[in-house]
């Protein structure tokens, strides 16, 4: 089954309409992180006021996040909240305009970027109960508009504004982490130049009336430098695996949830660390939040900070280019991608 795309006929967003039946058995997931119908306990996870990240306090609670979780709910970020409202009302049009309408930014087989589900790489494969929306923003001459939708009208504008805005967020987290870790302000910001890749992820988890047995997203951790979320203001349903067990992620309104993927952990040579995370599914309600994804040009070489590095904390990770691909293929082997570049 290499290469298909799942029908969209089939797909999660329209098999939530079809009313109390069990889920199809490819959508059921065992997990070996837990069971999905379990109710984790609600632990806030550390919330830090950008604004406020010129001062030693809020720079040492900085790092306690990224070092103990690896993600934090971000305050004084500078983004309004009627603009960051806008931006989840225009997925939340796209996603409710009629199908033919969406297939019109349907993705390719093999090919992420566009509107569908899951890619099937396997018969083995579980899928995940999400519907996305999948698009590269920068490098500008990178971007495919004909899987760019037309409604809204603005989306375009009001992508490209956001990913802006979010861009600004992620500078200030690069050089606050690395001031942090008592590094150079751009050791890290150097390798997101002219040629970074960001990419935007609207996620649709449609109602799913046996949500104890299905997962929105499987548990993962993301291949990028840093993740920006912009969750549901109303649904909750991300989780954060941490100490063996599940944590709920509370809904801080107006909050962005920033996280650091895969290459940011080994940059920091293992110091802080990409997060576990999924998502459960909602038996009534649907779900839409929109995560914008950094990476570094996937020619820009990247590797354990020289700072990092001493006779006490050897070299944890090997030198590479393009993590992005690797992540790839071994998400086909089901491999966990960081594992492979460990020294």
């Amino acid at each position: 089954m290499a290469g298909l795309v799942f029908p969209i006929e089939g797909t999660s967003q329209e098999i939530a309409v079809n009313g109390n039946d069990p889920p199809p058995e490819f959508f059921v997931k065992e997990s070996a992180f837990g069971p999905v119908g379990s109710s984790p306990p609600m632990i806030p996870i550390p919330v830090i006021d950008l604004s406020l990240l010129s001062s030693e306090t809020e720079l040492e609670k900085l790092r306690s996040a990224l070092t103990s979780w690896g993600c934090f709910q971000a305050m004084g970020h500078g983004i309004s909240s009627s603009f960051l409202d806008k931006v989840r009302e225009a997925g939340k049009e796209f996603f409710s305009l009629p199908m033919e309408e969406k297939q019109k930014c349907l993705r390719a087989a093999c090919e992420g970027e566009g509107f569908g589900s899951d890619v099937v790489v396997s018969k083995q494969q579980v899928l995940d109960w999400c519907n996305r929306l999948f698009l590269m923003v920068f490098p500008e001459d990178k971007r495919r508009l004909n899987l760019w939708p037309e409604t809204p009208n603005d989306f375009g504008e009001t992508l490209i504004e956001y990913t802006m805005k979010i861009r600004s967020v992620m500078d200030v987290v690069f050089k606050a982490t690395a001031r942090s870790l008592k590094l150079e302000e751009d050791v890290f910001l150097k390798h997101f130049g002219e040629k970074t890749v960001m990419q935007a992820r609207f996620n649709y988890y449609p109602p799913c009336p046996r949500s104890d047995m299905v997962l929105g997203l499987k548990p993962h951790s993301d291949k990028s430098g840093i993740t920006v979320l912009l969750p549901d203001q109303e649904v909750e349903g991300l989780q954060i695996f941490k100490n063996n067990e599940w944590s709920r992620v509370p809904t801080i309104p107006h909050a962005l949830i920033v996280n650091l993927g895969d290459q940011m952990e080994i940059m920091t040579n293992g110091i802080m660390k990409s997060p576990l995370h999924r998502v459960t599914t909602n038996p009534e309600k649907m779900r839409v939040s929109v995560a914008m994804l950094i990476e570094p040009d996937p020619e820009e070489e990247i590797g354990p900070a020289d700072g990092l590095v001493d006779e006490e904390r050897p070299k944890l990770y090997k030198t590479m280019k393009n993590y992005g691909h690797l992540n790839y293929v071994c998400f086909q082997k089901g491999v966990v991608a960081i594992n492979e570049v460990k020294m």
